[in-house]
């Protein structure tokens, strides 16, 4: 499943104790998944296994320095957001690790709401580099891919993580038809009943749709799958 679907996933790499109590809630109150890791084995390792959509980076880890991992993950291809958080102020380490392939710089002491931005700006590099807007809109629709939000008629709706991934794809696919295989398998890892999918897709036309019976957004391609209709 594409890793822009569902809540932000930010690893937080950092060994001060006190830096993680205070970002752990401070990142979760926005609807982001927080995970932690306190060195670069551990981080990698994370990195590896897929499980952040961003990272905020300590360069001072106890087992290496963090500019070490930033060239790892670029020269391996890796484009995951790099957010370097360090007390190290000076011009040369800045330069150093924005030319190895970090996204943004921010030094300690910091501001939760600095840092929120910088996570927000780097996300949607990343989704112009994908060839994809931060912003989608269709009709009364609206999809704010950096923050998660959804409004429909200018009025915000919430959705489950599950209801959420299946949006997320029709949006990244809009115009185009899903067929109930991809989204069983983008969504689900494929080993499901279609009729998961159906109940879903229900739920949010519930949400978006001014007449769930007669949808607009969400179209039905009989037998093959569905198709976000793309409206002026």
């Amino acid at each position: 499943m594409s890793t822009l679907a569902g809540p932000l996933r930010v690893l937080v790499v950092d060994d001060e104790p006190a830096i993680l109590r205070f970002l752990r809630p401070s990142l979760a109150t926005q609807g982001y998944i927080v995970s932690e890791a306190k060195d670069g084995k551990s981080a990698l390792e994370a990195i590896h296994r897929k499980s952040a959509d961003v990272m905020v980076l300590d360069l001072g880890l106890p087992d290496t320095d963090g500019l070490d991992i930033i060239r790892e993950l670029r020269e391996s291809g890796e484009n995951l957001p790099i957010i370097v958080l360090s007390g190290r102020e000076s011009e040369g380490v800045k330069v150093k690790a924005l030319d190895l392939g970090a996204d943004d710089y921010v030094t300690k002491p910091f501001g939760i709401d600095e840092l929120l931005a910088r996570i927000r700006a780097a996300q949607r590099h990343r989704l112009q580099q994908q060839g994809e807007k931060a912003i989608f809109r269709s009709g009364d629709l609206k999809v704010d891919l950096v923050r998660r939000i959804v409004t429909v008629r200018d009025q915000e709706v919430k959705f489950s993580p599950r209801e959420y991934d299946i949006l997320r794809l029709l949006v990244a696919h809009a115009g185009k038809v899903l067929t109930h295989r991809f989204l069983l398998r983008e969504v689900w890892g494929g080993d499901v009943d279609v009729q998961y999918l159906r109940i879903y897709i229900r739920a949010l036309r519930q949400k978006i749709e001014l007449d769930p019976e007669r949808p607009v957004h969400i179209l039905t391609e009989t037998g093959v799958g569905y198709r976000l209709r793309v409206q002026d």
